[in-house]
């Protein structure tokens, strides 16, 4: 059995179980739950009615958080030549060709997102069993293969995030913190549930989304009415 920390056990006196919370509602009960020692991430938990032994049911894309994610975010750009240049002068925190492929593949992974020109990504490939389980590999499909490295830099500062189902049909994404305000919080999470429902495979003909539940760190969740 789970041992439960005191605050949990108090926060949870908060939350009516069998209740199906608007998100603004809910947001407001988080706010009241018993404080952490930090600044809480602000998360949603979905549950997709999909088949993800089907491969045109996998839901994966991208979402710009209206109000950033509150956290920096640090970024490592393989690139060479001018797209070096443009990397720096973006402020990308970490930017090279080979040597830094080299590094990663050495063990550095202090980064959050990596972004990589298509010619990069021959060299780039190598690095697939260290990148992919850990949802860093460079992919077209979220624009972290460009060419436009200045846009995509950009993107990611400003709070765009990725979103993918995993094995079990959930997608778990952080949509903020605790101390942003509760409009904040609500803009970005109505932000990520109409993203996601943007991503529904064609494919996917009865419920998308089965159920939705809002946390902050270490929180009971709250179920949110669909």
């Amino acid at each position: 059995m789970k041992l439960r920390s005191k605050r949990y056990k108090e926060s949870i006196k908060q939350v009516e179980a069998d209740k199906a919370y608007q998100l603004k509602d809910a947001v407001l009960v988080l706010k009241k739950m018993s404080p952490t020692k930090f600044d809480s991430s602000v998360d949603l938990h979905f549950s997709l009615g999909v088949d993800t032994k089907k491969s045109d049911q996998m839901v994966r894309g991208t979402v710009i958080l209206p109000h950033g994610t509150g956290k920096k975010v640090r970024v490592a750009v393989f690139c060479k030549g001018e797209h070096d240049k443009i990397a720096r002068s973006a402020n990308a925190d970490f930017v090279g060709g080979s040597e830094l492929i080299d590094k990663v593949a050495a063990g550095f992974l202090d980064f959050d997102c990596a972004i990589a020109t298509p010619e990069m990504m021959k060299d780039l490939s190598k690095l697939g069993k260290v990148l992919g389980p850990r949802g860093l590999m460079p992919s077209p499909k979220t624009g972290t293969v460009t060419n436009d490295i200045l846009k995509a830099i950009e993107d990611v500062k400003k709070g765009k995030v990725e979103f993918r189902v995993d094995k079990q049909g959930g997608v778990h994404l952080a949509v903020g913190k605790l101390s942003f305000s509760e409009d904040k919080i609500c803009d970005n999470a109505s932000r990520v549930i109409e993203a996601l429902n943007e991503a529904k495979p064609a494919s996917v003909k009865g419920k998308f989304v089965e159920s939705i539940f809002i946390t902050s760190s270490m929180s009971p969740g709250l179920r949110l009415a669909i």
